[in-house]
């Protein structure tokens, strides 16, 4: 076991928190059979793919890549060599996710909010990469299908990237998603509402909570014929301890990759068409006067 941090003291002192030694890359791609890939977005293609290349399993920290070229490429070198190759979208493994998947058919409407007060943690990439791309992943997974349109706005407020998003996304299905994603908040809120044919949930991952109101389902609701409602909460759950363990057991018993090349592409895909809707928007709010055009071309004016 090592840890690599192109920061000298820092992999020093990570090291001696993990107790194991600093080691530069070539040396502990030599000694390591698997590592994790947790470094500023951009590094994440370089650093995956000198692994892959080097034959080790990796788990990649979301998103992917920073190019669906490179995210193919990734893929590609993994599936060559027969390498395991995990997306670190987290998640997928907490007891939040478990308790919404399967409860209902297919999603109609799901609404989701993801918001945080700024840290500087992360501001290497906009907030569509640093937080929507989690509620895109999860809501890919439940909807299953292509997606056909994506309306979105955004804004810099306290860095060069957006910090402050909303997108409406419109699947093949007919199904809608509407997600809110916003670092610059008073305060933290992750909720996430869905809307079926047979019911509606209503999940709380800061309080670890979710409300089923379905079919046939829990205690009844009064003056609604043939609908319950159920009320599931669950203990304190380290979802990023459960992403490391089903790694583990990926790379070591061959168990299936929950969140494999594949998902992290449709999640990566997902947030690029976001970006892209979004400097849409703001060119043609520019065009009308709504704006004006930004001086700090770092921002993308937006």
């Amino acid at each position: 076991m090592g840890v690599y941090d192109t920061h000298a003291e820092r992999a020093k002192t990570i090291g001696w928190e993990a107790g194991a030694p600093d080691m530069g890359l070539a040396d502990l791609l030599a000694a390591c059979d698997a590592l994790i890939v947790a470094a500023p977005a951009a590094a994440h293609h370089a650093l995956a793919a000198d692994a892959l290349r080097a034959g080790k399993h990796v788990l990649v920290e979301k998103p992917i890549a920073a190019t669906l070229a490179q995210a193919d490429e990734l893929a590609a070198l993994a599936a060559e060599r027969r390498l395991v190759l995990q997306v670190g979208h987290q998640e997928r493994f907490s007891a939040a996710f478990s308790a919404l998947e399967g409860r209902l058919g297919p999603p109609l409407y799901i609404e989701a909010t993801r918001i945080a007060p700024f840290k500087l943690r992360g501001t290497d990439v906009s907030v569509i990469l640093d937080l929507m791309i989690h509620d895109l992943d999860m809501i890919l997974s439940l909807v299953a299908s292509p997606i056909e349109s994506v309306d979105a706005v955004g804004a810099a407020v306290a860095s060069e990237h957006v910090d402050i998003a909303n997108a409406r996304i419109r699947f093949h299905t007919g199904a809608v998603a509407t997600i809110t994603a916003s670092r610059v908040a008073a305060r933290t809120e992750r909720r996430m509402r869905v809307f079926a044919q047979d019911g509606y949930m209503a999940a709380d991952f800061a309080n670890r909570s979710l409300t089923v109101i379905a079919r046939d389902h829990g205690k009844p609701v009064p003056g609604v014929a043939g609908f319950g409602i159920e009320e599931v909460s669950w203990q304190e759950h380290d979802a990023l301890a459960a992403e490391h363990a089903a790694f583990a057991s990926a790379v070591l018993d061959g168990a299936p990759v929950l969140v494999d090349a594949a998902a992290g592409r449709r999640a990566l895909a997902a947030a690029l068409a976001v970006t892209d809707s979004m400097a849409a928007s703001h060119e043609r709010m520019v065009a009308s006067g709504l704006i004006e055009q930004a001086q700090d071309s770092g921002s993308g004016g937006l």
